[in-house]
């Protein structure tokens, strides 16, 4: 049997089927894409996560282990 979570994503909940997550995901989460141009600079945060690191932030390639309600904040910046 799947794990499955319920994680908030910039304040809306998804479903989460893996006891892991990784920042490319959690920007897909947010987003449905990650933009892949060299234009786009990705910030993560969470909080709420499981005990031995209950709050962070994530770059790309990081992967952490979730927890229901788990809350992520991601945001989209031009590097314009």
């Amino acid at each position: 049997m799947k794990d499955s979570y319920t994680l908030i994503v910039n304040g809306r909940e998804k479903e989460w089927n893996d006891k892991t997550i990784s920042f490319e995901q959690v920007v897909e989460l947010a987003f449905g894409t990650i933009q892949n141009n060299g234009r786009t600079a990705y910030t993560v945060t969470y909080t709420r996560g499981n005990n031995d690191k209950p709050q962070g932030s994530m770059v790309a390639g990081d992967v952490v282990k979730v927890k229901h309600k788990m809350i992520f904040n991601v945001t989209a910046t031009d590097k314009s």
